[in-house]
């Protein structure tokens, strides 16, 4: 039976704890009957919006309470906070982008919430202060989420997120003068913004005005691609692209580097299979004509040159290839292959001073080569190591590209490569108060249930002992074809400094070796990608890095699912786990914001065939009363309309009531926040002090002598 969560719950109170009393939590008799099957939901009033239900608020403010409590009481927390600040402070550079002869860059001096946006007029000259985004808010939650100059440089387009949101609004600033234009734009969600060559606007995309409740929890259907003119209130702004006959299917618009085309990508869901629609921007009459029908396959735009352009594409080439299409001949006949599918994943090509810049990922690290405009090999561009490159944008009259490298002990450093003499110089390198020559990483391959080798980083001081006693973590995703590779954090590097192991296991679901490996690891097959983390934590303990009593695992969003799936499959295997934003009701995901998407990767619950399989592994269902759970720290925020905090609330709620041992089970609810893009600088670091302190005390270890706060006292004083 059926019954309306509104009307007056029970109360039960969970199993004592030996180490924390939890708050009352309700319960109500919602049933639901799925495919034949009777399904409980006996925390289904937590789907309520906090800001709009007050029985839910007050769920979260006892909560936040008793995590508060439990975290502030460990007298470490203090010192791992100072230490994480004192190695944030450090001025970190972002990828510089060119337009009207200047070099637009993002930039923070160290612990800004938020980066900030400079300007210089050459390669040598100091930068100019042009956007501080800490300014537009008391809090530091208002973020620059992504900006655009225009071909000439003098406006620059930003889209700004307001506490995490996945909103965003629209705004543009006179680079002459540094001050906003009166143009606000509002409701703009999952899109960027690309300029017309002219400069006297730009392309977006957006959906409908959610109405007033319905802001950070009703589906989004409805996408359109606009245009904006510079000068002009939104309400004057031109349709492009829509298709209300399918309300599900949504638009990024980019214009090619020869500035002749407009080309729509149009996208369903999460997974990488796009149609592409194209105008031709020279000719006045040109209406949006389909290019390439049917969601098939990728097609990323890697530049054009002549009459073709050319995409990356997994045509015919799950791993990835480089193709060249003529819109004059599009038939699929007269595609011609530039750059044949290898044993690497090819995961980006840009055109820069008629070079192709060719990245591929080898075992889930870089690899960056130059080729000539017919696919030729010219030469390979030399790394500093085992890591990640990113960047390398261009187009057909630049003669320089930038790229920014980082590895798990090597902070995030800009280069500029000159296309001519193919040789990089640095452009911007950070200084951090650290050696990463006491640092190692190494690569591991683990054998999963069905003797999948699973490659896996391990990063730890170079004075560690494998004795089977480091508390160690063990991060994993595991989906949406995102592969998870080498970069620094000094999140990760405190944690080393602690004494800590940090390992990452490359996990089928991402996109570590191309489409077929993602496949592994979805729908039906999506077993694999839990079987696949569980070796790679037992390897770990085999390994004699750790041992169960000192491992803890932590992912975010689908890694939340990942970690909650694993720590119901496998309790005795972890002390601690660390499920962040998490998608933890997996037969109803599907009905907030962005969740139908997902059903590209999981499968949807109204499916006979999937409903058993997502019920088999779904976090929040299969929580058995009576077990002895690992030490949980659950985290999500507010603000959150990507996976809504009610996964999360629900998920903790009922391992709260199912718990049976003496280990802590929390939740911490960050406030104006969100998925976690945009967070401010001192709301990150107090989440990382509030984990590693947990884990400090539920791992039971003590900080080492070396490890020192930002005053230079010792780390263990007070203990």
């Amino acid at each position: 039976m059926r019954l309306d969560c509104n009307e007056p719950p029970l109360k039960i109170r969970n199993p004592a704890s030996h180490i924390v009393k939890y708050p009352a939590t309700l319960k109500c008799d919602q049933t639901d009957f799925l495919h034949g099957t009777r399904v409980a939901d006996p925390y289904r009033w937590l789907e309520g919006d906090v800001r709009e239900h007050a029985d839910v608020a007050k769920w979260v403010q006892e909560q936040n309470e008793l995590s508060d409590s439990y975290l502030q009481g460990i007298a470490e927390r203090e010192t791992i906070a100072n230490r994480l600040r004192a190695l944030w402070n450090y001025p970190r550079y972002g990828l510089p982008v060119k337009k009207g002869g200047r070099y637009f860059f993002e930039y923070n001096t160290g612990l800004l919430n938020q980066n900030q946006i400079h300007v210089q007029d050459d390669l040598h000259s100091d930068p100019v202060l042009l956007l501080d985004p800490n300014t537009l808010s008391e809090d530091g939650t208002i973020a620059v989420a992504s900006w655009y100059p225009s071909p000439d440089g003098r406006y620059l387009a930003v889209l700004l997120q307001d506490g995490g949101t996945d909103w965003r609004m629209a705004r543009i600033l006179d680079t002459r003068c540094g001050e906003f234009l009166d143009d606000t734009l509002h409701w703009l969600k999952f899109t960027g913004l690309a300029w017309h060559p002219a400069g006297r606007g730009f392309y977006y995309s957006r959906y409908p005005a959610p109405g007033s409740s319905e802001t950070f929890q009703s589906l989004n259907t409805n996408h359109a691609l606009y245009f904006h003119a510079v000068g002009e209130p939104q309400e004057q702004d031109r349709c492009i692209y829509s298709r209300p006959d399918h309300p599900d299917w949504g638009y990024a618009a980019e214009v090619s580097d020869d500035e002749r085309y407009l080309l729509i990508t149009v996208w369903k869901g999460t997974d990488s299979r796009f149609q592409l629609v194209l105008q031709d921007l020279k000719d006045p009459s040109s209406q949006p004509t389909m290019l390439v029908e049917g969601f098939e396959h990728d097609f990323s735009l890697a530049g054009s040159r002549g009459s073709e352009l050319f995409f990356r594409t997994t045509f015919k080439a799950p791993r990835g290839r480089l193709i060249a299409i003529d819109p004059n001949r599009p038939d699929r006949s007269e595609w011609r292959e530039v750059i044949a599918e290898t044993s690497n994943v090819l995961t980006a090509v840009s055109c820069v001073a008629d070079k192709l810049v060719v990245q591929y990922m080898q075992d889930a690290r870089s690899l960056v080569s130059i080729h000539e405009l017919n696919g030729g090999f010219v030469s390979n561009i030399e790394l500093p190591g085992i890591g990640s490159a990113v960047g390398f944008a261009g187009d057909a009259e630049a003669t320089e590209t930038f790229y920014s490298y980082s590895s798990f002990a090597t902070p995030a450093t800009v280069f500029r490569f000159d296309v001519g003499s193919r040789r990089s110089s640095v452009f911007k390198r950070p200084s951090v108060d650290f050696d990463s020559d006491d640092y190692v990483v190494q690569q591991r391959f683990v054998t999963s249930a069905d003797g999948t080798q699973v490659p896996m980083f391990v990063a730890h001081r170079k004075d560690t002992e494998l004795d089977g006693a480091n508390p160690t973590v063990l991060y994993g995703y595991g989906g949406f074809n995102i592969a998870v590779t080498p970069e620094f954090s000094i999140a990760r590097l405190v944690w080393m400094e602690m004494g800590g192991v940090w390992a990452v296991a490359n996990i089928r679901g991402g996109g570590e070796y191309g489409e077929d490996w993602h496949k592994a690891g979805t729908g039906l097959q999506k077993q694999n990608v839990f079987d696949d983390f569980i070796a790679a934590a037992e390897a770990l303990i085999d390994l004699k890095y750790t041992s169960p009593d000192k491992l803890a695992v932590f992912g975010g969003s689908n890694g939340g699912l990942l970690v909650g799936a694993v720590t119901n499959q496998r309790p005795e295997l972890f002390a601690a786990a660390m499920p962040a934003v998490g998608v933890m009701d997996m037969l109803r995901f599907h009905h907030f914001t962005a969740g139908r998407f997902w059903v590209d990767d999981y499968g949807s619950p109204d499916d006979p065939e999937m409903f058993p399989v997502l019920l088999r592994y779904s976090p929040y269902h299969n929580l058995r009363p009576g077990t002895d759970y690992p030490a949980v720290l659950i985290t999500t925020a507010d603000t959150d309309d990507r996976v809504v905090p009610a996964h999360s609330f629900k998920y903790a709620a009922a391992l709260q009531a199912a718990q049976a041992g003496d280990k802590p089970i929390l939740i911490r609810v960050e406030t104006r926040a969100g998925h976690g893009a945009g967070t401010p600088t001192d709301k990150v670091i107090a989440e990382y002090a509030d984990r590693w302190g947990f884990l400090l005390r539920v791992l039971d270890f003590r900080l080492p002598e070396q490890f020192v706060t930002a005053d230079g006292d010792s780390a263990t004083a007070g203990l």
